[in-house]
Parts: C-alpha cells; sequence; structure tokens
C-alpha cells in the first residue's frame, strides 16, 4: 500500500515511544524506572473531576462550538487577564484537544511549501515535526549550556531571512527547563517586532516555576508584540490533566477563526466533558497547583544534586518544568560488554538495557550531549533510578 510523501518525512514521538517501550517491560515483569513521560504523577484534582460529574450528570455530552464553549473561553480570557495582563475576546481564543493539537492546527494555517520556522534548541521534539508537516522547514537555532540554553537577540537576527515566517519559543521550556526573565524577553522582542515576525509563545509551563522568579509572556512586553504574538496554553501539565486533552491558543482573530475552520475539518470540538473541567481548573482553587509545584521543586533539587554527583556529568539546575537536561556525553566513545556508546540514543538504549531506567536522548531535543529526564515521579524512584544510572555509566570504559 503506498502512503503519502509527507508521514514519510516524520517519525513517532520519542518521548512517547519511549514510555510506551517501558510501560511494556513492566508488563514483562521488569523493575523499570521511568524518566520518559512529561506527565504530573499526581492525579487529577477532585474538584476538577466532580465537574466533569457533574457535566456527565447533566447531560452535557453533546457537540459544542467548534472552538470551545463561551463558559470555556471566558475563564481562559479571565485568566490572561489576572496572570498575564493580556486582554482577549472570544474571537480570539480558541481551545482544541490539547496543546500538541493547538500547535498542529497553528502550523498547518500559518506556514507552508517556501517558508522557515526557528526553533531554538534544544526543543521540545514535536516542533520539528509539526512544522515539516506543513511543508515549510524548521530551521535549528543552537544554544549552549553555558549560556544558559537561551536564544540570544544577535542571534535570532542573524538567522532571519526573507523566507523567515516564524519562532517558535518556548519558556520554561522542556526539556531543559529554561525560563526567560522579562528583560531577555524585551531584547528578543526588539528583533521579533523589527522583523515582523510571528511568534508561538508555548507558555504550557508558566505555572511550573521556581526559587520566586516571575513567569512573562512574549505577548505582554508590548501592545506591539501582543499583535504578533500566538500564546499557547493548556491545563495538562498545571492541573494534571494530561488525558483530559485541552489546550487553548490566543491570538489575533483572523489566525483563530483560520484554527477554528481547521479545526471544523479534523476533529470538530474538543470533549464538552473536558470543557467544564477545564473551567474549574481554572477558575476554582489553586492550592493543588501550589502543592504540586512544591514537590517538583523538592524533586529537582535532589535530581540535580544527585545528577552532578556522577563523575563526568554536569547537569543545570532548571527554572521551571519538570525535567533535567544533563550532559553525559563524557561517557561516549565508551562501550560495556560489547554496546559502544557513540551518542545519546546508545546511552539511552543501553541504561533501558543494563539499568532498567527510561530516559529519552537529547538527540530527539537537538542536543545530542544530553539526554532528558523527567523528574514527575516519585522521590523514591528518583533516587533509586539516578543510583541505577550511576552504576550503569561508571561500567563503561
Amino acid at each position: 500500500m503506498k502512503l503519502s510523501a509527507r508521514i514519510s518525512k516524520i517519525k513517532p514521538s520519542p518521548t512517547l515511544a519511549i514510555t510506551a517501550k517501558a510501560n511494556a517491560m513492566r508488563a514483562e515483569g521488569r523493575d523499570i524506572i521511568g524518566f520518559g513521560a512529561g506527565e504530573p504523577d499526581f492525579d487529577t484534582p477532585d474538584a476538577i473531576k466532580q465537574a466533569a460529574i457533574r457535566a456527565i450528570e447533566a447531560g452535557f455530552t453533546k457537540y459544542t462550538p467548534v472552538g470551545g464553549i463561551d463558559e470555556l473561553k471566558d475563564a481562559i480570557i479571565s485568566k490572561l487577564k489576572q496572570d498575564n495582563d493580556l486582554s482577549y475576546k472570544r474571537s480570539e481564543i480558541v481551545v482544541s484537544c490539547g496543546a500538541k493539537h493547538t500547535l498542529y492546527n497553528l502550523a498547518q494555517v500559518l506556514f507552508e511549501e517556501g517558508d522557515e520556522v526557528l526553533v531554538p534548541a534544544p526543543y521540545w521534539v514535536s516542533y520539528i515535526d509539526i512544522v515539516v508537516l506543513t511543508g515549510a522547514k524548521p530551521v535549528v537555532l543552537e544554544t549552549s549550556a553555558t549560556g544558559g540554553f537561551k536564544l540570544q537577540p544577535k542571534q535570532l537576527t542573524a538567522a532571519v531571512n526573507s523566507r523567515t515566517r516564524a519562532i517558535i519559543l518556548n519558556s520554561p521550556s522542556n526539556p531543559a527547563g529554561v525560563t526567560y526573565t522579562k528583560k531577555e524577553l524585551e531584547a528578543l522582542a526588539e528583533v521579533i517586532t523589527a522583523k515582523g515576525l510571528l511568534v508561538i509563545s508555548d507558555d504550557i509551563y508558566e505555572k511550573i516555576i521556581y526559587d520566586g522568579i516571575a513567569f512573562h509572556s512574549l505577548a505582554s512586553v508590548s501592545s506591539e508584540m501582543k499583535k504578533l504574538t500566538v500564546v499557547v496554553n493548556g491545563v495538562s501539565k498545571s492541573h494534571a490533566m494530561t488525558g483530559w486533552r485541552i489546550g487553548y491558543a490566543a491570538g489575533p482573530e483572523e489566525i483563530v477563526a483560520a484554527v477554528t475552520k481547521l479545526q471544523s475539518q479534523n476533529t470538530s470540538n474538543p470533549t464538552s466533558i473536558s470543557q467544564k473541567a477545564a473551567v474549574e481548573a481554572l477558575m476554582g482553587d489553586q492550592d493543588s497547583v501550589a502543592m504540586m509545584v512544591g514537590e517538583f521543586e523538592k524533586r529537582r533539587n535532589r535530581i540535580v544534586n544527585d545528577l552532578n554527583e556522577i563523575p563526568g556529568v554536569t547537569c543545570l539546575m532548571p527554572q521551571g518544568a519538570f525535567y533535567v537536561f544533563p550532559d553525559f556525553s563524557s561517557f561516549y566513545d565508551r562501550s560495556f560488554g560489547g554496546k559502544a556508546i557513540a551518542n545519546s540514543s546508545d546511552l539511552a538504549a543501553y541504561l533501558l538495557d543494563e539499568a532498567n531506567v527510561a530516559v529519552v536522548p537529547g538527540g530527539e531535543f537537538g542536543q545530542d550531549d544530553h539526554i532528558r529526564l523527567s523528574y514527575a515521579t516519585s522521590m523514591e524512584q528518583i533516587i533509586e533510578g539516578v543510583a541505577r544510572i550511576k552504576r550503569a555509566v561508571m561500567k563503561l570504559s
């Protein structure tokens, strides 16, 4: 059977593939510690679940407007005003089936063959393939650990040409937890506004931020910047609602209308019940968010400390999200038991086979010297998992 050329240009999500493999190995009886999935290990708060139950009992189980119910759009508008000092109308909001779906829809209505889209590395694994599926070219902008994995204005200026259509910026970031300050965003905004670039600002980890650092959205830098920015967010990470599949975009009315039109032909509306749950997530008590972030911060501190105690490993302290992105390249060009380690993929495979620990290769994020570990798991798993990694890499010679 002949498949389309476009599907051959992309690969399955590596994070989901690694998680699936780890789960399969557990089912076979292996004691696997998983640092793969970017998913809070906390349960969805009861008040949110009860809102969904009430929706079911009330028969709110039919189609809704394609771009989301007005009640949820109003909750999103209220959240953006209160948290980010950003003002939007209902016609500037569209709700989709998770933030990934939102990003995919945006790419489909904004990019086409001949366009270039700037993607700072390390990047979330799906950005590249989402751009590729539009026919546009993703242009990777390398950053370094010494620079805090942050894109610099001069670097951005040099990357822009007549084909450059947009930039995707993620802060706090997956995989490195990079969080831009307001001053840093203002410096980038000067370049972006001067060049007239569109920005997709992926703010999904906005609430998961540490050390008293304040979150700033690029759209809030100036009124001009807001006109050029589409803010993407959702409830999956902040409220432990990954399976509920609710994400949203806020931005220029023309873009939102185009996304809504596209969505009318692919998924139609997001799940009715999940929309009611998301209203409660955004408008209800936020104590559960603070509790989760507090626990994540403790885990972050421990995993960074333990990783940095492995000889040859360096790991920056992330400022947000729930990932670490340590450099394990000092173990490349080594081997054990006939298994040679040449790159991050080899190392991830070795750790899964030898240490029963699942991690994601850094090459999938555009930085092959690194691997990504999610600390959205228990402290006990973190301590044992890093200890296993240490024992395994110390065998390499």
